[in-house]
């Protein structure tokens, strides 16, 4: 029996929930939350310009390909980004959804052969230089995917 993914059956691509995305007006706020409520330390922080946002990613565990699953904390820096619309129109709250994979290109390619539109045609650079593609909310249930393939 073969292991390759077929258009009708599960995808072996995703290997975990890499992180959640949770847009927010104040970083530090949001971060002393998360640390003061639940205990989560932030493991890395950046300005991602290309995207208009500060950003923390803060570790919840570990998982068993190496990887581990974050909440990732969204601050934008210019009001045309994506996250200042978003929360222009929603309030703060989830974002997008990030599931880790061991070729990004690989699997947007393979979930594009299903029918969900890929936003990204080519892999591009996110947090702590991994790679990303996003996958259209309105395939996705109205959830904006990405797909995270670690810098590690």
């Amino acid at each position: 029996m073969s292991n390759a993914p077929s258009p009708t059956g599960p995808f072996s691509g995703l290997t975990r929930l890499d992180h959640v995305g949770i847009a927010c007006r104040d970083l530090d706020a949001s971060i002393e939350f998360y640390r003061s409520t639940y205990g989560f330390e932030v493991e890395h922080e950046e300005v991602n310009e290309e995207q208009g946002v500060r950003e923390a990613m803060l570790r919840i565990n570990g998982t068993d390909d190496g990887g581990a699953t974050y909440l990732q904390l969204l601050e934008p820096t210019r009001e045309d980004s994506p996250v200042a619309k978003f929360l222009a129109r929603n309030g703060e709250g989830v974002h997008h959804l990030a599931f880790g994979t061991g070729d990004v290109a690989a699997s947007a390619a393979g979930i594009g052969e299903r029918g969900v539109r890929v936003l990204d045609s080519e892999p591009r650079t996110g947090t702590a230089g991994s790679r990303i593609v996003f996958l259209h909310p309105k395939d996705c249930g109205g959830v904006l995917t990405e797909l995270v393939q670690s810098a590690h």
